[in-house]
């Protein structure tokens, strides 16, 4: 079996979440059986047991509080939408956690020590919604608006609830709601002043204390994210003192006397302290005594290796538990302690080679990208392996795809475009109304350094990505034809009036943001950053995979542009599959990069 097909199968395993009042109780994700499920593990005895078994797999879980039971989310192979189901801990049958609830979108879910659960629901017809389910009663529905929204965050002792909406017509940029579960409203936090200013917050989690109303929350008020903590009872406001560069995320310690900061700079994370404390420096406080305290907190490092960290968490013991990797070194769930929290039985993922990096000048700045490459001399070529979101970033992770590019002699280069996270409000917001076209001016300035560098051959560059980065493959053919020699797209967006049309809500909202309206408000804006607009001059052999079954991509859009291309008898190839946004399904993984690569090769290296 080569490498590149090893480190798929190879067995996986995601960071447990654990149940708040009986730690001991664990959840977490794993490929084991080749297809990605839910996994229950007792501590105390060392059991664990697969939790769920379906065919296109289920990754969406959680445990209540009091470690009874598991929560996951039941959708139709990878459609997204469905109901939240539950079973014992220990086993047991399957059955409706939230009786009375119709099948939705998912919009967030808390659930509270005495049973009571928070539902957020998104449908095309009735937009979001929010239900308060109390056990063996039916559902109270405490929220609805036809914009974005969704559960935050229950308080520990149920009297509060966090809501995340963007009634403002914003969906890049939520605003905050504290209301009791009768649906009333306690305090409102909103830095688009109604829309009009570009300044969005986040639901970071109360703390988990009875009787302690502290909400953390994530901003944007000084060009990046980072905490803060809000007391919706009091109005009080807390700045935290954390002089880090970059995005930095936060949650809390158990015990509520310290947060666990999560620092994403330049492509690469690591964990910090940062002690709340009274002013005495005694137990965790509440009220005006908090906010003083955590004004001036303390920042210690927690040790992580050089790489990445994709979640954290920590133990009542103080140790903190973190999924780590590099792009040379496979991931691992490791504690504080030293160990290594749960190592997979049976295969290990062969390593790859390290990332580099790159800084371009560009239209809109410096452009950060990561380079890797095989052994010998270039110029090799090249694969443009384009990140979705595309409020996303890509980082010093591990990475099969891109491993499996380099073992067959290609370099590959992976672009934070504007648009991506990690480099400042700015950077991300950036791409508005030009939607597409701006992230392709950061793409292009990139591909000019990779071929003057003596890296990548002219004549052999491929332009590669799913979901965000598929949109930008289709659409980088048709406005660049003559930079590319293949394209290979997965769940794309590819004629972009039709996927408006056909998207989820939640999607629809946010389109509405990038674009500034409808397609019949703002049909420019649609025109030109729609792939459609441009097939008829793309030159390049054109690769497409997609779901049958994908509510943020649909499969009509596909087929409209693959018509286009049918009509012209241009050189594509297109693979459809039974599932959604992606493939849970080792197996169905490695053949959809196993195509890629073969198309690649044949119009690339067989060509050149």
């Amino acid at each position: 079996m080569p490498d590149w097909e090893k480190r798929f199968r190879a067995p996986r395993i995601g960071l447990p979440d654990w149940a708040e009042d009986a730690p001991d109780r664990s959840l977490f994700v794993s490929n084991a059986t080749g297809t990605f499920e839910l996994y229950a593990w007792d501590r105390a005895t060392g059991e664990q047991r697969q939790a769920t078994d379906r065919p296109n797999g289920t990754t969406d879980g959680t445990l209540s509080p009091d470690g009874r039971w598991i929560w996951w989310f039941s959708d139709t192979d990878g459609d997204e939408f469905g109901v939240w189901m539950r079973q014992p801990f220990e086993g047991g049958p399957d059955e409706p956690a939230t009786p009375g609830l119709t099948p939705s979108y998912p919009g967030g879910l808390a659930i509270g020590r005495d049973g009571t659960s928070v539902v957020g629901c998104s449908t095309d017809e009735e937009g979001s919604t929010v239900h308060v389910v109390r056990p063996g009663e039916p559902p109270v529905e405490i929220y609805r608006h036809r914009e974005s929204a969704g559960v935050g965050d229950l308080a520990h002792d149920g009297s509060l609830i966090a809501l995340e909406h963007t009634e403002h017509g914003d969906a890049m940029h939520s605003a905050i709601r504290v209301v009791r579960p009768d649906g009333s409203t306690v305090a409102e936090l909103d830095d688009t002043k109604g829309g009009t200013e570009e300044l969005g917050l986040s639901v970071m989690g109360f703390a988990p204390v009875d009787g302690d109303s502290r909400l953390l929350v994530g901003h944007q008020r000084r060009g990046r994210w980072e905490p803060m903590i809000w007391d919706p009872l009091t109005g009080v406001e807390t700045a935290l003192d954390i002089d880090l560069p970059g995005d930095v995320g936060a949650d809390w310690y158990p015990d509520g006397s310290a947060l666990l900061v999560e620092h994403e700079y330049q492509a690469r994370s690591e964990l910090w302290r940062y002690e709340l404390g009274t002013p005495d420096g005694n137990g965790a406080p509440a009220g005006a005594g908090a906010a003083a305290a955590a004004a001036g907190g303390r920042l210690t490092r927690v040790e992580t290796p050089a790489g990445s960290v994709s979640g954290a968490t920590a133990r009542p013991d103080g140790t903190v538990e973190f999924l780590w990797s590099s792009a040379a070194q496979p991931p691992e769930v490791r504690s504080t302690s030293g160990e290594v929290v749960l190592d997979p039985p049976g295969m290990k993922a062969p390593g790859s080679v390290p990332v580099r990096d790159v800084w371009v000048e560009g239209p809109g700045g410096r452009i950060h990208a990561l380079v890797q490459q095989p052994a010998g001399e270039g110029p090799f070529p090249t694969v443009f392996d384009i990140h979705g979101g595309p409020t996303w970033h890509d980082s010093d992770a591990f990475a099969s795809s891109p491993a499996a590019w380099v073992d067959h002699g290609f370099a590959v280069v992976r672009v934070n475009y504007r648009g991506s996270t990690g480099y400042g409000r700015a950077w991300t917001d950036a791409l508005k109304h030009r939607v597409g076209l701006i992230e392709l001016e950061d793409i292009a300035a990139v591909r000019e350094w990779a071929v003057s560098s003596g890296l990548a051959d002219p004549e052999r560059l491929v332009l590669a990505g799913g979901s965000w980065g598929g949109y930008l493959t289709l659409l980088g053919l048709g406005t660049q034809p003559d930079a590319w020699a293949v394209g290979l797209a997965a769940v794309p967006v590819a004629d972009y009036v039709t996927a408006y049309n056909d998207e989820m809500e939640a999607l629809k909202a946010m389109d509405r943001t990038l674009l500034g309206g409808t397609p019949e408000e703002v049909p420019d804006r649609f025109e030109a950053s729609s792939p459609l607009t441009y097939v008829d001059a793309v030159r390049a052999p054109v690769y497409i995979s997609a779901g049958v079954n994908d509510p943020r991509c649909p499969i009509q859009q596909v087929e409209n542009y693959v018509q286009r291309l049918e009509s012209r008898a241009h050189p594509h190839e297109v693979y459809r599959y039974d599932a959604g946004h992606g493939s849970l399904v080792v197996e169905e993984r490695i053949k959809q990069v196993r195509l890629e690569l073969d198309f690649a090769q044949r119009h690339v290296i067989e060509r050149s």
